[in-house]
């Protein structure tokens, strides 16, 4: 399922800020897993038409997109593209890549993504995120970012992060930018893929406490933090691309030097 999230044409439904307005991500998943659903419609967007639900604990409001897609299929052709065989398009990847997200230190770069229960449907349930449009937006009106540097670095940080969880059709409208001009991963239903490769052809730069946290990342933290969402073989799989990706930087830099190679 693709999705397309842009404050351009959905405007975040937010009360003014008070004493009790969550901030933290803590407190942002802690609202999410009590408030109660005063408000839904469709998004405009996405070909099973997620939900936007309006969440309220009597004192603060705010949306936040509800996916309950979970389909698999034995073999699947896309649109564009090859056949594909043992096809799933899951919400529970959602709550995977928001996790694994925040165990290699992007968490900021994802919206807080909760499992959740809504009109007798299990989904997963994403922060509104304020953006100024998406990515395939900005190249098709030619807007450069205001700090072209931050923002190619933030764009390298995310095509990592595509590699490691192996996002089998990743589009520019899934990239958001925010009104800070930092980029905004969303929808990640179909990632997750068994490859165990990766394509490094646009990874000629990297973030250096990336590169240091998917070093440290450890199988039995990402299987926890994964657990009832991922299987043990997509986990075994993360874990041969983040081997691929740490050997990749290394032989960059050991050719380039690490001054052309890391930030």
């Amino acid at each position: 399922m693709r999705i397309c999230l842009s404050v351009l044409t959905l405007v975040c439904a937010v009360t003014p800020l008070a004493a009790d307005t969550p901030v933290t991500r803590e407190q942002i998943e802690a609202f999410m897993r009590t408030a109660k659903v005063v408000g839904q419609r469709d998004t405009p967007s996405g070909v099973t038409r997620p939900q936007r639900l309006t969440l309220s604990d009597g004192t603060f409001k705010h949306d936040a997109v509800f996916q309950p897609i979970d389909e698999r299929k034995h073999l699947f052709q896309p649109d564009h593209g090859k056949v594909e065989m043992n096809f799933v398009d899951s919400w529970k990847y959602n709550v995977a890549a928001a996790r694994l997200a925040g165990l290699v230190g992007l968490a900021d770069m994802m919206p807080v993504t909760i499992e959740y229960r809504h009109a007798g449907k299990t989904g997963a349930l994403a922060w509104w995120r304020d953006s100024l449009m998406n990515e395939g937006e900005r190249l098709k009106k030619k807007i450069a970012p205001p700090d072209p540097t931050a923002w190619n670095n933030d764009m390298f940080r995310q095509r990592v992060f595509m590699e490691l969880v192996r996002d089998a059709d990743r589009n520019l409208t899934n990239v958001l930018i925010s009104p800070e001009w930092r980029v905004i991963m969303i929808d990640f239903t179909r990632a997750f893929r068994l490859a165990e490769t990766i394509r490094p052809a646009e990874l000629a730069r990297g973030d250096r406490a990336l590169l240091a946290k998917l070093e440290g990342l450890a199988i039995d933290d990402v299987t926890i933090a994964t657990k009832g969402y991922l299987t043990a073989g997509e986990v075994n799989a993360v874990m041969k691309r983040r081997d691929l990706l740490v050997s990749h930087y290394r032989q960059l830099v050991q050719k380039l030097g690490e001054a052309r190679v890391l930030y």
